[in-house]
């Protein structure tokens, strides 16, 4: 049996309560992250080969136990080339460089704006360079989203770069059906629409959901990342985008309290829901796949390269955020969408992903299994949580459901903080000719007191040592 480590949130098969979910945070901030894991996993599960999620963990002091008990390291990424994620990418190459099996990176991708401009990206060059060359120092090739992020790492003199679109549109292999209904969009249609946070903020999505909101009853907002799960589920605003008003997952905005807000954090019941909707449109690239992926029609509002490359690899219906009417129409776009390319090229993308899996030694389940017939019955047999809602209600069973798992986190907390005690404590009772008998010319350095008192008082003074993981 061959098996995989994949770095994802949490496996397909786990069914995490919402407020656990939360608090590990599952999507790794953003649920779109579960969409291409779960696929992915889907995609790799052969009768020959076991998935196993790594849980967002990377640490490279683990590169010795992944040497041993995995044949592969799989790395599906999204826009993993920007500043923000700088210091992410530098730990996952550091657990790279230490690997001595194949490491596959695939559907990463460059952040920037919609012009295509790398200059934002220079500062992090080194970082990109160095995390590229160890994976292809382990790998035949590296996948990348789309056009923009294949020309940025050859002009950096990379060739074996492939664009292989993301994982997420091949979930069910190489069919992809979206259908129109034989009507227009009108006042009754059920329209699901999504935005980042700097779409609401800066780009003007705010007035887009106002209006839509105002002209379409059933409306509802589809939010992605963990504050907005926290916002709808404990009314918890602490976190700076509490402050965007204008997202319709804040509890002052008048969607939430109509209870036309959902955001999930399992991608079986998210495109499930989304197959009652007649459309789906906005600013988030996998909010709209997920609609796509249920048979909706769907266009995405481009804001940045990393929508823009997907959306053209794919032929997604798209239009640039900053190229939309003031009066926007999701009928509109709706009229203008056109789906023959993203269906007809669809087996071509498909057999180029396939035939990347395969020059890098991976099987996948639709030519060497039975086509995720088996992922896809154990996943009927299990009961994953509703989309989160707004908490609007008052109602006993609500609440107690709340306050029994911050009951829990209070008691586990307690336990944590009275074996912190006792670590300090046996800290403290360290000889003090530990550390006094040091001879002038030893290295009376911190490190060479914490290597002496980690002898004296051995595991629990771990826990102590700062900068530690």
């Amino acid at each position: 049996m061959k098996r995989i480590l994949l770095r994802s949130g949490k496996s397909p098969y786990d069914v995490v309560p919402v407020e656990e979910a939360l608090h590990r945070d599952v999507i790794a901030t953003n649920s779109g992250n579960l969409i291409f894991s779960d696929a992915a996993h889907k995609i790799l599960e052969t009768p020959g080969t076991e998935v196993v999620s790594n849980r967002m963990r990377i640490d490279p002091a683990a590169a010795g136990r992944i040497n041993e008990e995995y044949d592969a390291f799989v790395v599906p990424l999204a826009n993993a080339f920007r500043l923000s994620f700088e210091p992410a990418l530098q730990k996952l190459t550091r657990l790279i460089t230490k690997l001595k099996i194949p490491v596959v990176v695939v559907g990463v991708g460059a952040q920037s704006s919609l012009d295509y401009n790398p200059d934002r990206l220079k500062a992090m060059e080194p970082s990109v360079r160095e995390f590229v060359s160890a994976v292809l120092d382990r790998s035949a090739s590296i996948g990348v989203r789309g056009e923009f992020t294949e020309r940025y790492l050859k002009d950096m003199g990379f060739r074996d770069v492939e664009v292989i679109g993301c994982p997420s549109l091949f979930m069910y292999g190489k069919e992809l059906a979206v259908h129109k209904g034989p009507s227009a969009l009108s006042a009754d249609s059920r329209i699901a629409i999504n935005g980042s946070h700097s779409a609401v903020r800066t780009q003007g999505l705010d007035q887009v959901i106002r209006r839509t909101h105002a002209r379409y009853p059933n409306l509802r907002y589809i939010a992605q990342n963990l504050s907005d799960a926290k916002q709808l589920h404990w009314r918890d605003l602490s976190h700076s985008n509490g402050k965007v008003k204008g997202m319709p997952s804040h509890p002052d905005h008048p969607m939430y309290a109509e209870d036309k807000v959902r955001i999930y954090i399992d991608p079986v019941t998210w495109i499930d829901d989304l197959r009652d909707f007649d459309f789906s449109f906005g600013s988030r690239i996998h909010g709209n796949i997920a609609a796509l992926l249920a048979g909706t029609p769907a266009t995405v509002l481009t804001a940045d390269s990393r929508t823009l490359e997907l959306c053209r690899y794919f032929d997604i219906p798209h239009q640039r955020i900053d190229q939309i009417p003031e009066d926007l129409d999701p009928a509109r776009l709706y009229e203008e969408a056109d789906f023959t390319k993203l269906s007809s090229g669809h087996q071509e993308r498909f057999e180029r992903f396939t035939g990347f899996l395969d020059k890098n030694g991976l099987q996948n389940t639709f030519t060497h299994g039975d086509g995720g017939a088996a992922f896809e019955a154990r996943m009927r047999k299990l009961s994953f949580p509703a989309g989160i809602r707004p908490w609007n209600d008052i109602d006993l069973t609500s609440i107690t459901t709340r306050f029994g798992f911050l009951e829990s986190r209070i008691t586990q907390l307690s336990k944590d903080n009275a074996q912190l005690k006792r670590d300090v404590a046996r800290a403290k009772a360290i000889p003090k000719q530990t550390v006094v008998s040091l001879k002038p010319s030893q290295d009376a350095s911190s490190s060479s007191v914490y290597r002496r008192a980690r002898r004296a008082v051995g595991r629990p003074l771990r826990r102590l040592q700062p900068g530690r993981d």
